[in-house]
């Protein structure tokens, strides 16, 4: 194998583990969730962050997580334990949607 075949796939791993290192954080700004899909491993803690200057939530479509209404700079956790594709939105502006994919490493 080629040096550089050797480093492109030992790159594709690295981006690949970064994807499901550690707790993960998406930005309510701009009335969106940023990144709207995020994938991690079982036991990652998820926190949402918003920028926005008015309110918004972190809803659950299966009521599994539901935060309170978040003000500016309001933070909420959740971590989830489960494999499973987990939707969610925004009571507040329904069209805010966005997922988590809960997959084994």
């Amino acid at each position: 194998m080629s040096a550089w075949t050797s480093g492109w796939f030992l790159g594709i791993w690295l981006v690949a583990t970064a994807a499901w290192a550690g707790p993960q954080q998406v930005d309510i700004s701009k009335f969106a969730f940023t990144p709207k899909e995020v994938t991690v491993a079982p036991g990652t803690k998820v926190t949402w962050v918003n920028h926005d200057e008015i309110p918004h939530t972190v809803s659950g479509r299966d009521k599994s997580f539901v935060s309170k209404a978040l003000d500016t700079d309001d933070r909420y956790e959740h971590v989830f334990d489960k494999e499973g594709d987990y939707a969610y939105f925004c009571a507040v502006h329904p069209y805010m949607t966005g997922v988590v994919h809960v997959r084994k490493p």
